[in-house]
């Protein structure tokens, strides 16, 4: 992603000028120069070999694919090791953007609401004989945008 933004976000930002905000700007230049020489580093050197390497410092953006992998990669470790050894199925439930701005203002309205339509939805269907004829249980996760996994954000069921 970096190599794309550096590559091609000059002329991205340029055309699209007044339309791309301040936060989201910062986030592509944080992404542009993580683990190079703009955010410094230092030379780690090997005393057996005499081996030098140069470690350039990383932006630690929240947003940055490199700075986030490891705590995505942990995060998902832990979700794994929560999961019974039973089959699964992964549904996600979408807000309309009018009821997205609206959940923005009035979060804990709206995403209780969404929490138990979603979980009232699945146990329904799921126990209709046309389909599982089950009695289920499920997990939910609040997913925002400006959320990701392993940085604490994002509520859970």
């Amino acid at each position: 992603m970096a190599d794309i933004f550096r590559r091609h976000g000059p002329a991205w930002r340029s055309a699209n000028a007044g339309r791309v905000s301040l936060a989201q700007l910062k986030v592509m230049s944080a992404i542009e120069s993580c683990r190079t020489a703009a955010l410094g580093g230092h030379v780690e050197r090997c005393e057996d070999c005499a081996h030098v390497r140069i470690a350039y410092n990383s932006c630690r953006n929240r947003h940055c694919p490199k700075c986030q992998a490891i705590a995505a990669k942990e995060w998902l470790a832990d979700r794994e090791a929560e999961l019974l050894p039973v089959p699964y199925y992964h549904v996600v439930f979408t807000l309309p953007a009018a009821i997205g701005d609206i959940a923005y203002q009035n979060k804990a309205v709206v995403y209780d609401i969404l929490f138990k339509a979603a979980a009232e939805t699945l146990i329904t269907i799921a126990a209709d004989p046309k389909h599982l004829g089950a009695r289920i249980g499920l997990t939910a996760v609040l997913h925002t945008p400006g959320s990701s996994p392993g940085a604490g954000s994002g509520a859970r069921r």
